[in-house]
């Protein structure tokens, strides 16, 4: 692991190095940049790597103050210039791909392409943020219980020993940090109508077992950017397909990445 100060932050990130094209990638809620280890191990032999945990979660330090993800997606920027890295494919899973198409909206001249794996352009479903801020209030008062952390995992991962892995580092971690984040989540607003100035070549990778963002956000995704040409169906994959499904992921990131023009 390396540090990076950036915007106030301490960024902590992997970088597998090598002068191959870049490719910085961005966590989902709950998760860190080792959700990524399948990728890394099968890009890194072609590309450089740079893994990164976002404010909130994994080794991160920062002021404990609120935030949006157009902050994240600047810290991820200050993290590309911190590496000197002018242009890179950047992407991420569920809050991950939120930050990514606001990096892409912020600098899109920085952006060679996207991979955007189970995530979407639209806020929050009305009707299950009273559900998920019960869960986050409850997960910071009294931390992750078996119940909370296993009805968590289970809209995350689903697969029982995988689940167990991140049950315990959940645990490990400080209940209150999830506030903020927690906040982050449920506020965020729509960019699907700013789709459309979005131009770099895109990847959209999706689980049809996902219940914590469903197939139809991830194929409005994929229709609302031009460089997109359609949604990589991962059967039975969960929200966290990349982990559980690293096969049909990779086969589809190394395809797109393949195709990237120079």
């Amino acid at each position: 692991m390396a540090t990076a100060r950036v915007n106030g932050a301490t960024i902590a990130y992997d970088d597998t190095g090598g002068d191959g094209p870049i490719v910085v990638l961005g966590h989902g809620f709950l998760m860190d940049r080792t959700m990524f280890e399948h990728q890394v191990a099968a890009l890194r032999a072609t590309h450089r790597v740079v893994t990164w945990d976002q404010r909130g979660f994994g080794e991160t330090v920062y002021d404990d103050e609120p935030f949006t993800y157009w902050d994240s997606a600047a810290d991820c920027l200050a993290l590309m210039d911190h590496l000197g890295i002018d242009r890179a494919v950047v992407g991420g899973m569920s809050q991950g791909g939120f930050v990514a198409l606001r990096v892409a909206l912020l600098a899109p001249e920085r952006v060679r392409g996207l991979i955007l794996l189970d995530t979407q352009a639209g806020p929050e479903d009305a009707e299950v943020i009273p559900l998920y801020q019960g869960m986050i209030d409850a997960w910071v008062e009294t931390g992750p219980t078996d119940e909370l952390a296993e009805i968590t995992a289970s809209l995350i991962i689903g697969e029982p020993e995988l689940s167990a892995t991140w049950m315990a580092i959940w645990r490990a971690r400080p209940q209150e940090s999830l506030r903020n984040p927690g906040q982050t989540l449920l506020e965020r607003e729509s960019i699907a109508e700013r789709l459309g100035e979005i131009t770099a070549p895109a990847v959209v990778v999706h689980g049809t077992a996902d219940v914590s963002i469903s197939m139809d956000k991830g194929e409005a995704l994929a229709a609302g950017l031009v460089g997109c040409p359609g949604v990589v169906v991962v059967e039975g994959g969960p929200h966290a397909t990349n982990m559980t499904h690293p096969g049909p992921t990779n086969d589809a990131v190394i395809a797109f990445l393949a195709a990237l023009p120079d």
